[in-house]
This record gives C-alpha cells, sequence and structure tokens, in this order.
C-alpha cells in the first residue's frame, strides 16, 4: 500500500459513516464496513443509538459493485443484526428486498451471507418481510438466485416453525415453482413442501398444490410425501422469546436476592 493511500484511509475514518461508506474509493469503503462490523459486535444494548445510526445505511452499503466490498456490508448487516433487537424491523423491508437484488447472484460465500442475514431477520420477528422479499427472489430470471431463496425458506420453516415462518405464504409460492424450468429450483421446491407437510399436515398442502400441477409431478410428489412421518418441532426461538426467558430469569433470581442466607 503506498503513502498516499495510508494518508487516505487514515483521514477517511475522520468522515461521518455515511461518507465513509458511500467514498468513491473502494478500499476506504471496505474498511468502513469492517469498522461498523467491529462496532456493532462490541455493543451490548440493543438500544445503543450508535445501531440507529447503521440501520438505513445498509439498503445501499448492500449494493456495492465492488463484490469483496459488497460481502464485508454483508458481515456488517450480520453483526448488526446480532446486536440489535425487533425494533431493526422498521429496516427489514428494504433491507431484504436489497439482498435480494443484489447478493444472491453473488459468490457462494456472498450467498451464504445473504442466508444467514435473512434467517437473522426472522429470528427479529420480521418473517413477514422476509418472505415478501422471497416472493420477489423466485421471480429472479437467473434460477441460481431462485435455489437459494427456496433453501433459505426451507432452514427458516425447519428452524423456527409454521407459528413464526407463515406457511400461507410459502404455499402460494410453490406452483410457481414446480412449473419452473430449472430442475433445481424444482428438487428444491419438493424439499421445501415435504417441510410443509411436517409442520401442517400433507392434506392443507395437496389441496392447494395439487390442483394446480401436472400429473407427473403429482404423482412423483405424492410418492415422496408417502414418507413424511411425525410433526416437527421449531429449534430455534425468535430473539423476543429468548429476551423473554432471560428477563424471567433475572427476575426469578431477584426473588432470592431478598432471602436470608440460610447457612
Amino acid at each position: 500500500m503506498s503513502t498516499e493511500e495510508e494518508k487516505l484511509l487514515k483521514e477517511a475514518k475522520k468522515l461521518p459513516w455515511d461518507e465513509r461508506l458511500f467514498h468513491k474509493n473502494w478500499k476506504v469503503r471496505n474498511e468502513a464496513n469492517i469498522d461498523v462490523a467491529a462496532v456493532c459486535d462490541s455493543i451490548t444494548d440493543p438500544r445503543d443509538p450508535r445501531l440507529r445510526e447503521f440501520g438505513p445505511l445498509f439498503k445501499k452499503t448492500l449494493a456495492d459493485s465492488n463484490a469483496p466490498v459488497q460481502e464485508k456490508a454483508l458481515d456488517a448487516l450480520i453483526a448488526f443484526l446480532k446486536a440489535a433487537d425487533a425494533d431493526a424491523g422498521r429496516h427489514a423491508k428494504e433491507v431484504c428486498d436489497a439482498v435480494v437484488a443484489k447478493c444472491l447472484t453473488g459468490r457462494p460465500k456472498t450467498v451464504e451471507k445473504a442466508q444467514l442475514a435473512f434467517l437473522l431477520w426472522v429470528e427479529l420477528e420480521a418473517a413477514e418481510a422476509f418472505l415478501e422479499a422471497m416472493e420477489k427472489a423466485i421471480k429472479n430470471k437467473v434460477s441460481k438466485a431462485v435455489v437459494p431463496a427456496i433453501d433459505v425458506m426451507f432452514q427458516a420453516l425447519s428452524e423456527f416453525g409454521a407459528k413464526v415462518v407463515p406457511p400461507k405464504k410459502i404455499l402460494k409460492m410453490l406452483p410457481e415453482l414446480f412449473d419452473h424450468q430449472d430442475q433445481n429450483v424444482r428438487a428444491s421446491s419438493k424439499g421445501l413442501t415435504l417441510e410443509l407437510c411436517r409442520w401442517i399436515g400433507k392434506e392443507p398442502v395437496k389441496s392447494i398444490l395439487f390442483e394446480k400441477m401436472r400429473d407427473t409431478m403429482k404423482k412423483e410428489l405424492e410418492a415422496e410425501l408417502a414418507n413424511v412421518i411425525g410433526t416437527a418441532k421449531p429449534t430455534r426461538k425468535i430473539r423476543a422469546s429468548c429476551m423473554s426467558l432471560f428477563l424471567f430469569v433475572i427476575g426469578f433470581s431477584g426473588v432470592f436476592d431478598g432471602w436470608p442466607d440460610l447457612h
């Protein structure tokens, strides 16, 4: 790195966040995203005012034309979502839309980080915004962007369950997906359908889906449905549930603070 570049980066650190994140020099933007992630990682209070400052910036940082910088912007978003609470949901729609528009056709690592960000939005009670973004994602003309969208819906439903991730919205998307030209899209859709059946039963799924499917696909799916047994249970809680449990434990332990020492 030249002395000029070092001087530029040093001077840029004095600028406001928005000027750093949208700077014409990609190295400045890259470092700014790294610094945002570091700040978010250090935040322990979800009411920290810095989180409110960062929230509106992601819809633009995620659209960075430089792939490495865009990946760093995703790292910053993930750190932000881990530090934030449900109040961040005010930005969910625009940020989820930005991830769909700019990140799902990126490099494998970028796509993986985009999926992680989506799951964190669900954890922050923004499942509706997440699924609305998925409705846009499955219409992408590039099929390699559709499969990650289906896969992350599968993951969200599998981890959080049908009470958090509304199954009706997913059901509405399936007929279009089963009619897709790409076999990878159809294969992923089948997996998502089977997961839906584990949560809401086979008959509700069949009653909506089968009337819109080709006979060959019906037979194929019917054979797969025979293997779906048992009921599913969520393995992950939304952040509010986790916080409620934490506050309950803190409050419950506080009951004992006033008790006399029995030893």
